[in-house]
């Protein structure tokens, strides 16, 4: 019989392979990506002193009140221009963008589009 792993499983699989070749540094952070069923959240983290220095996420106040559903492409556009816009308050313009395992399409996508348009380079 075939046993199949499960879909979160090769995520965080995925995930580890690409954080071997990613890895934010202080002039160069990482920008994170989690999706959840109901959320998005990203991410600006140091990996050299494991700090992050920006977050925003669906659960933010000033998000949640701009799009209706948490769980749409247009809350990740949200996400996308409010963590640009934390980041370049910080004086952060560049960043390595990690997906975190997930395709680059859809929400993933949407987000990261939303912060290149808001300032962000990647």
């Amino acid at each position: 019989m075939v046993s199949k792993k499960s879909r979160t499983e090769v995520r965080e699989n995925k995930h580890r392979r690409m954080r071997n070749n990613l890895s934010g540094t202080a002039t160069k952070p990482r920008l994170a990506v989690f999706r959840s069923n109901n959320h998005m959240y990203a991410q600006i983290i140091d990996d050299t002193v494991g700090n992050t220095l920006v977050a925003a996420s669906t659960l933010d106040k000033d998000v949640k009140a701009a799009c209706e559903k948490t769980n749409n492409v247009d809350a990740a556009a949200q996400v996308g221009t409010a963590i640009a816009k934390k980041a370049l308050e910080k004086g952060i313009t560049t960043v390595v963008f990690d997906r975190g395992g997930f395709l680059y399409a859809g929400k993933v996508k949407a987000l990261a589009e939303a912060a290149r348009e808001a300032g962000l380079e990647f």
